[in-house]
């Protein structure tokens, strides 16, 4: 991906024409209110793609973009948080920012999903570790991980040790998202960060570099961002780092009812997501740290449906327009809202791929419960032993020990041993030793059934 093109700037455009002595087009964008902060697509466009779209009749394409800027403000200016040219990073709010902040704020923190299993006492820790093994899982890949998704999943749900440097990594990212369940109710310091750090990249750092888990890189390290041979960005220099990472701890705990300039706490995570990458503070593992960051604020903040969800699935679709959001706000005056605006969308598609797993998991249990009540089973199963089936019926062959469904489910391990004890009761599974653990399988019963 190459570095976007720098826009025009806005201020030079007037001067020119104002220069030029036509001063009926120096009023008519002076005067022309008509056009907002979008295309006509309702997207908020870099100059990197407005330069080519459409003009407005009479317009040239840096006429626009004078016309697109000025619909920008007002702004919101952070003068806490810098570029390397200590120019303030900013950001707006227009219709469509409101918009998605009204949405994520009624469906991640409200009173939703109310006929939903995530609301139920009893299987919502069921929902969360799976929600947290797949963020681990995609956050992980989004830097290099290569193992699969069902061989990360079964290392978990083990809780066998990693293998390799990819599973490690994983493994970390798991940890990471453990951490920040426990950690929700602590003021937000650089200690914390350099924990997440430290965390996401033990046994990660190689060489030289194995030494540095939880602490700043280096004037030596080169950290310089490149997509392919070109470099897309330089960090600020490694000196820096002590001041502007605590700069951030307070824009991040700075209490947001006691002043005028009120910033909404879902605009402080992505901003802060947005800080971490953009400073770089680390030798590597700064996108896994950014990520954790964020979900930690989020989860301060009583955005309890953000425990359930995976950013870093969507983003792992389309990792490309994530790259870009930094770039455009990077080459874009330090326009923040090109970055809020993407993650913004990325939160809404995980909150309704969210949605859509609850409708698709709720059918799956009552085609499950079809088939057993059609059976001569008997019993009544609950949650995790319906859990178990369906994914034995989705992998035949499968072996489940009870330290895999105790860590799939977060229950004790007695709980575990008598669920599965009691599917090899109905006949639905059998069991066996190997060594001295007890091992689950799935019956021929079980399989009839789903034939039936």
């Amino acid at each position: 991906m190459k570095r976007p093109q720098t826009p025009p700037d806005p201020q030079s455009v007037l001067s020119r024409i104002l220069d030029s002595g036509d001063r009926g087009k120096a009023i008519s964008l002076l005067g022309n209110t008509a056009l907002g902060p979008y295309d006509h697509r309702d997207r908020y466009v870099h100059w990197e793609k407005l330069r080519h779209l459409p003009t407005p009749a009479g317009y040239t394409a840096e006429e626009h973009w004078y016309l697109v800027k000025a619909a920008r403000n007002p702004r919101t200016v952070l003068n806490q948080l810098v570029d390397v040219a200590e120019t303030p990073f900013w950001f707006c709010k227009p219709g469509g920012v409101d918009r998605d902040l009204s949405w994520i704020d009624q469906h991640a923190s409200g009173a939703v999903l109310s006929d939903t299993a995530i609301q139920d006492p009893v299987t919502k820790r069921t929902y969360q570790i799976s929600s947290l093994v797949e963020e681990a899982i995609t956050s992980s890949q989004l830097e290099g991980a290569a193992t699969t998704r069902r061989v990360a999943r079964d290392m978990i749900r083990s809780g066998r040790d990693p293998d390799d440097h990819s599973e490690t990594m994983i493994f970390n990212n798991y940890k990471a998202m453990v951490f920040i369940r426990d950690s929700k109710n602590e003021v937000i310091t650089p200690s914390i960060v350099f924990e997440f750090h430290r965390i996401l990249t033990e046994g990660t750092l190689l060489g030289e570099d194995a030494d540095k888990a939880g602490r700043f890189r280096s004037k030596e390290d080169d950290i310089c961002v490149h997509s392919g041979d070109d470099i897309v960005h330089v960090p600020p220099p490694a000196v820096e780092l002590p001041a502007r990472l605590q700069r951030l701890c307070d824009f991040i705990n700075e209490d947001r009812f006691s002043k005028a300039d009120y910033i909404h706490p879902l605009i402080k995570a992505i901003v802060a997501h947005f800080m971490i990458s953009y400073d770089h503070p680390f030798v590597d593992g700064n996108g896994r740290t950014a990520r954790a960051l964020f979900y930690l604020i989020m989860a301060r903040e009583k955005y309890w449906l953000m425990e359930y969800v995976s950013i870093s699935r969507i983003i792992k679709k389309s990792p490309a327009s994530y790259m870009r959001a930094y770039l455009y706000t990077e080459t874009d005056e330090g326009d923040l809202t090109y970055f809020i605006d993407h993650q913004l969308g990325v939160i809404r598609a995980a909150i309704e791929d969210l949605q859509s797993f609850l409708v698709k998991k709720a059918r799956e249990k009552s085609r499950i419960l079809d088939m057993l009540n059609a059976s001569d089973v008997g019993q009544v199963l609950n949650h995790r032993q319906l859990d178990v089936i369906d994914h034995a019926l989705d992998n035949p062959g499968i072996e489940v020990r009870v330290k895999d469904h105790q860590n799939a489910h977060g229950t004790s391990y007695e709980t575990a041993r008598s669920d599965l004890l009691q599917l090899v009761d109905s006949g639905l599974f059998r069991q066996f030793k190997a060594g001295k653990a007890l091992v689950f399988i799935p019956s021929q019963k079980l399989y009839r059934l789903k034939i039936d």
